[in-house]
Formats: C-alpha cells, structure tokens, sequence
C-alpha cells in the first residue's frame, strides 16, 4: 500500500507539475502574444497614422497651396479676357498702359480753394510703369503749398457704368480719387458721384454723391485688402433712380435717394487736404506720393 501511496503521489505531482506547466506556458505565451500583438499594432498604427498626418500636411502644405495659386493665377487669368472682351464692346474705354490717353486732359494752372491745399500741374501727371500716374508733390513756383494732378474728360456722360483699376496712395492727409463731375463752371448744377480714398487707411473707400450741391451721403465700404498694394477695380452704375458702387465686379452699395441726374465729367484726382484733419488726416508733408490708373470704360445704359 506504501508503494502503491509513492507510485499515487509520483504520478499525480508528475501530472500536476506538467498540467500547471502547461497551462502557465500557454498563458503566459498568450499573455505575451497578446500584449506584444497590441504593442505592435499600436506602434505600427502610430507609425503609419504619423506617415499620414506628414502627408497630409505635405499636400496641404504643397499640393494644395499649388493648385491654390494655379486656381488663382486662372481666375485672374479669366477675369482678365472678360474685362478685355467687355472692354472691347465699352462706350469709351481709356486704356492708359498705352502711354497715351484719348479722352482725358490735365488739370493746369489753377487752385480749387479749401479744402485742396494745392494747384494743379499737368507735370504732376505721366505715364509710367504700364499706368497713368498722378503725383502729389511740393509746388516748387512757391505759388501753392503743394502741386497735385487731376486728370479729367472733356465729354460728358450720363447714366451708366464707370470703372477704372487703380492703386492709391497711401498716406494720411491726402485723397485719391474717380468720380463724375459737373458743377458752376459747367453751368450746370453741383452733380457729382464719388469713390473716394482716405488715404490714412487703404483697407476702405469712402463712397459719395451730391444732387445739386447737396451731400452727406458718405459710406464708408471695408475692403479686405490694402487697396495702395494692387490693382483692383472699382466702379458704380449710375441710374435714374439708383446708384451701386462694385469693388472688383461685385455690388457692394447701393443708394436710392435724391440721385444725381446731371452728365457730368469723368475725372481723377489726388491732393493733399487742408481744414479737413477729421476726415483726412493731418497732412505730414511727406512728398512724393503717387496713385496709378491703368485704365477706365464707360458703358452707356
């Protein structure tokens, strides 16, 4: 009976020991398996979730600003063969890169008054760099405190859509300007629509107009851009009843009220002002100081 006892408990501790060596192993083994398993996946899926976030921001970062620019480039590319198509088929159109200009003259030889703290030369005035550039400078004659330019139509023209592309200066105390004219020297009434330039902040035009002298109706649009680093364009049509200004082709104001009936001239202007720090600026002196029109067209309607 001992015996059979020994051969029992040799047995059964063989058994046991090999039952537990198993089940140890194959648990460990598992355990092992399945945390290296996790531990892999998680490296190789951090590895490859990193490959794709450098991708994706090389394509944002390359592919996409590229095609940005490309789309961009097209745009400015379409945008340019519409303005030449219209520009074709326009009532008067002024195409100042030329070099010359058709149906616009000089201002020369006299001064305004308040609030133009300047005279009037056409040496003010040239055609340079692919544009009509007109300069604010010091009156050298000693006759007025500055020389500014001004350039303007000798026809007149009545309802309808004016535009030109243009850059203005930048600078606090001065205007850049497009607007129709007509007025006592005309012996006309005071009829006049204005997109304006205060030129102390370049990222807004100031939008205006007077029926027989009578104004206050600024609006002052905000841009988006600085209007003094590129061309842009800028137009309004004028109607019996309504006047809407257009930044760069798209309507941005529209006025109802009292509008303007009279033709008028077509005219550009830049001057220094005086007696007018609230609305201007304090003119620092700073001189010389240069806008750029590349162009203006007149549709009839």
């Amino acid at each position: 009976w001992n015996n059979q006892n020994n051969d029992w408990n040799q047995w059964n501790n063989q058994n046991q020991n090999n039952d537990w060596n198993q089940w140890n192993n194959q648990n460990q083994n598992n355990d092992w398996n399945q945390w290296n398993n996790q531990n892999q996946n998680y490296d190789w899926n951090n590895q490859n979730n990193n490959q794709q976030n450098a991708w994706n921001g090389w394509d944002n970062n390359n592919n996409w600003n590229q095609w940005d620019q490309n789309n961009n480039q097209q745009n400015q590319n379409n945008n340019q063969q519409n303005n030449n198509s219209s520009n074709a088929s326009a009532t008067m159109f002024d195409d100042f890169r030329t070099g010359s200009s058709r149906y616009f003259i000089a201002s020369d030889g006299w001064e305004n008054g308040d609030p133009f703290d300047c005279g009037w030369y056409k040496s003010q005035t040239a055609f340079r760099n692919g544009a009509l550039e007109l300069t604010i400078d010091k009156d050298n004659t000693g006759k007025y405190h500055y020389a500014g330019a001004e350039y303007r139509t000798t026809d007149f023209y009545g309802f309808g859509y004016y535009e030109t592309s243009m850059k203005p200066i930048k600078n606090v105390g001065v205007n850049s300007s497009f607007f129709t004219y007509t007025g006592a020297s005309d012996n006309n009434p005071w009829d006049e629509i204005d997109i304006e330039f205060l030129c102390k902040d370049t990222t807004k035009v100031q939008f205006n107009y007077y029926t027989n002298g009578q104004g206050n109706h600024e609006k002052i649009y905000d841009l988006g851009f600085d209007a003094s680093q590129s061309y842009h364009t800028y137009g309004f049509d004028w109607q019996r009843d309504h006047i809407t200004w257009y930044v760069d082709g798209k309507a941005v104001y529209t006025a109802y009220n009292n509008i303007p009936q009279t033709p008028g001239k077509i005219m550009m202007n830049v001057w220094p002002g005086r007696g007018v720090d609230e609305w201007l600026g304090h003119y620092d002196g700073k001189t010389p100081l240069t806008a750029s029109y590349q162009w203006v067209k007149y549709n009839k309607q």
